[in-house]
């Protein structure tokens, strides 16, 4: 059954900005239009050191309105956005604001009915990148779950989408499914996080619990809740479409920290489930990629532990491989960059041990497959196939998500 869409309001009231303003709104900057909902409520917020309203915290600033918070909750990478990727992160008492933080990444990855029972409004706020092996999209579904499954109301608040101008990549298989990707979307699938939200309640595609036990409380709730005024809001960005570039004001996670970085990302962080370090560690991780095994005439580099990469792949040991920071980025082609990966392969010496093995050694458990979301990039890569050849694989299931896709976008589409 699917998330019926009559139910998804979504929130266009514009700010009194001069007629000439293209600067990029993102939604949490508009707090006179979603701060007099959350007067009075008791709110738990989603959000990270991305959550910002200018220089200021969405939390600090939310405090100041006098708005209540009763719980933070936060992503992969924690509340202020410091641990490494993958690390379980622990709950705690923000010593800054003296508000509980509970850790969505770890033991846990859904908000509990004890975690919201003393909560009355949702509220989602984190800068995605636009790639479906970013678990913030996962943590946004466990979140959206939640909140129906509980009768709890949620607010987004959107933010554009820095790689938000095109579509690319394999489509996953559910079979392969992780938290490193939940649905059948390519690994570029050019939405924000409002709009991704709508997609996975209007295709059904969130937990039995929400499309089966909770639809007649879903359409009571709608037709006649009056301390409530919504149930699934989205606040949008203003002067935001699919053609933007947007440029981040504060890095998404630790190794995240340039632009470059963020562009070349959906290309190179396949890398994570080979023995080619995807660069942690440096100054530019996933711009800059190789292993000690490469050609000694290559591009030459050293990761170290730094913060939000303490063991980096190859930590203290140099290596040989590329970087790509100054070169012509997808950003600028609009499709992802398999060159570097099929480049790799061929140059990597022990071809047996190119892809990471999991102990089971079965194709789900692959970590490399988890992250294209198949077995099949793995085999044409080791087949010999060209990008040309890979690209062409992709194209059927490509097409059908774009037209799903089409149905909930907020934004003018680049096409």
């Amino acid at each position: 059954m699917k998330f019926p869409l009559t139910l998804i309001l979504i929130l266009s009231i514009q700010f009194s900005f001069a007629q000439d303003s293209t600067q990029i709104i993102p939604g949490a900057y508009r707090m006179n239009v979603y701060v007099p909902l959350l007067k009075g409520k008791r709110i738990g917020v989603f959000a990270n050191q991305t959550s910002v309203v200018g220089n200021t915290n969405l939390i600090d600033t939310l405090l100041q309105q006098g708005v209540n918070i009763k719980k933070i909750f936060s992503p992969e990478h924690g509340f202020r956005g410091t641990a490494d990727a993958g690390e379980q992160t622990e709950s705690y008492i923000d010593p800054a604001t003296h508000i509980q933080v509970v850790s969505l990444y770890g033991k846990k990855n859904k908000p509990t009915p004890q975690d919201l029972s003393d909560v009355d409004v949702l509220l989602f706020d984190i800068q995605d990148v636009g790639v479906h092996f970013y678990t913030y999209i996962s943590s946004l579904q466990m979140f959206v779950e939640a909140a129906c499954e509980n009768s709890k109301p949620l607010m987004i608040l959107d933010r554009p989408n820095p790689n938000g101008f095109y579509v690319d990549g394999p489509v996953l298989d559910t079979a392969y499914k992780s938290f490193v990707g939940l649905q059948p979307v390519p690994v570029v699938y050019g939405m924000t996080v409002g709009e991704y939200a709508m997609m996975i309640a209007g295709e059904g595609w969130l937990s039995t619990d929400v499309a089966n036990k909770k639809y007649a409380w879903y359409k009571t709730q709608a037709q006649n809740s009056v301390d409530t005024p919504f149930h699934f809001l989205v606040i949008k960005c203003l002067n935001y479409d699919h053609n933007s570039k947007y440029q981040l004001p504060v890095n998404p996670s630790p190794n995240l920290t340039t632009m470059s970085a963020i562009y070349w990302y959906p290309s190179t962080c396949f890398f994570e489930g080979t023995n080619i370090t995807e660069g942690r560690g440096t100054d530019n991780a996933f711009a800059i990629f190789g292993a000690p095994s490469l050609p000694k005439n290559m591009y030459s580099f050293t990761p170290v532990s730094k913060t939000g990469a303490t063991n980096p792949k190859y930590v203290n040991q140099l290596c040989y491989g590329w970087n790509v920071s100054d070169s012509i980025s997808p950003a600028t082609t609009k499709k992802l960059n398999l060159h570097y990966l099929i480049e790799a392969y061929k140059l990597f010496p022990d071809k047996n041990n190119f892809f990471i093995k999991p102990q089971s050694n079965k194709p789900t458990a692959y970590h490399f497959n988890k992250l294209a979301g198949n077995a099949t990039l793995m085999q044409q890569l080791i087949d010999g196939k060209t990008e040309e050849e890979i690209r062409a694989s992709w194209q059927p299931a490509l097409e059908a998500f774009k037209k799903i896709r089409k149905k909930y976008l907020l934004y003018k589409d680049f096409e």
